[in-house]
């Protein structure tokens, strides 16, 4: 009787599920072992119920960390087990992190044979106290009002009328399964004191459709700006429903820079504000939709200054090929939880602040005003940005 053959491509489709399967289990057990061997097993010599129930505990919180990530993120997207998921993240990349040095701390001291009987259990009270306390502080940060970083951008083309021009940006404001309606509102606010002629978001609105979101959204619809209001898609739009975001910020009143640009005067000198769709967007499918900057400039007068707003910094080779004069972007959340900068610089030229690309092109990267994900932020703040733009020569000032 012949053997019905599985087609190859199903063949490959599952020995590739079973790597990222293996990957992802590999990441978690690296992730929340250490955290375990110091709390739990690491000669801290516990009395036999305190054990059992620490090991059973971190047991069933890695294993249904992954049930918890598909309920909250996949089809489903199920927003109460995405605050479960995510919030477990952001503890054990903390416990994680600080366990680490706990771990070489203990090796050493035990090398030197210091810290006598105790050291272990020293050891494991410091990391679940420094643990507790960054965790604590990095929620307060993360739910707060972001503080305004103000700074100064000289740009050698901006003609005098524009001196001084305020241009206030937005970044990652991230609305999803923690509905913060009510800090959208005084995010809204906070913006309106700063008098803008320009508000700029740079994309990452939401997790989630414009319908689920729409009370968090509904507050940008009330903020100010005397020239322009502008916004471009970035990457986690395009997992929920990008052109929908578009339609929803113009509803809202702000221009959408789907690969295009606006052109606003203040004092007799212009400034062309382009923005482009999220270097995601050629791989999402929808038809129109990629970083297209030859289109955003099309029919610009290429004389004059432009602000370029691109969610992703990793944009602005493009935008210094072009002679962009500044890009603003965010995306990086300036790591959002040390020490996960050092990973985000593996993929963008600068994690934040402002910064120098070829002779022409400046880049302004945002900390970012939300936070996606893990409810945290620790030693990366969020900000409202305040960039107040001035002629003259192209140095960078606080």
């Amino acid at each position: 009787m012949p053997v019905a053959e599985v087609p190859s491509g199903g063949v490959r489709r599952r020995r590739s599920g079973v790597r990222r399967l293996a990957v992802v289990l590999l990441v978690l057990v690296v992730l929340f072992l250490p955290p375990w061997w110091v709390l739990f097993a690491s000669g801290v010599d516990w009395p036999l119920p305190v054990f059992l129930v620490g090991t059973v505990g971190f047991a069933a919180w890695l294993v249904s960390f992954p049930f918890l990530m598909v309920a909250g993120h996949g089809r489903r997207r199920d927003d109460r087990a995405a605050r479960v998921a995510d919030t477990t993240l952001g503890m054990v990349w903390v416990l994680f992190t600080w366990s680490v040095p706990g771990i070489v701390v203990d090796l050493v001291l035990d090398g030197f044979d210091a810290g006598g009987t105790g050291r272990a259990r020293i050891v494991a009270a410091a990391v679940a106290a420094v643990s507790a306390g960054l965790l604590g502080w990095g929620h307060f940060e993360a739910m707060r009002v972001p503080r305004v970083k103000r700074l100064n951008v000289h740009l050698p083309r901006l003609g005098e009328g524009l001196d001084g021009t305020r241009v206030v940006v937005l970044a990652d404001t991230h609305y999803g399964p923690i509905d913060r309606a009510a800090w959208s509102a005084r995010v809204t606010e906070a913006v309106n004191a700063l008098d803008a002629d320009v508000v700029v978001h740079a994309g990452d609105i939401a997790d989630g459709t414009p319908a689920r979101r729409r009370a968090q959204s509904a507050p940008l619809g009330a903020v100010r700006a005397r020239l322009a209001r502008v916004y471009v898609t970035g990457n986690h739009e395009y997992g929920s429903g990008a052109q929908g975001w578009l339609d929803r910020m113009a509803e809202l009143g702000w221009e959408p820079l789907h690969n295009r640009h606006v052109v606003v005067e203040r004092g007799g000198d212009v400034l062309v504000l382009a923005g482009v769709d999220d270097v995601t967007a050629g791989y999402s499918g929808l038809a129109g939709h990629r970083a297209n900057l030859g289109g955003a400039l099309a029919g610009a007068d290429p004389e004059l200054p432009v602000l370029l707003v691109a969610h992703q910094p990793k944009f602005v080779p493009q935008a210094a090929a072009a002679g962009i004069d500044l890009q603003v972007s965010g995306h990086t959340h300036g790591g959002q939880i040390w020490p996960f900068n050092f990973l985000v610089r593996l993929d963008q030229p600068v994690v934040h602040g402002l910064s120098r690309h070829g002779e022409r092109t400046q880049l302004y990267t945002s900390r970012g005003t939300g936070f996606w994900g893990p409810p945290f932020r620790v030693f990366a703040p969020s900000e409202i940005t305040l960039l107040t733009l001035r002629t003259g020569s192209a140095r960078p000032t606080s």
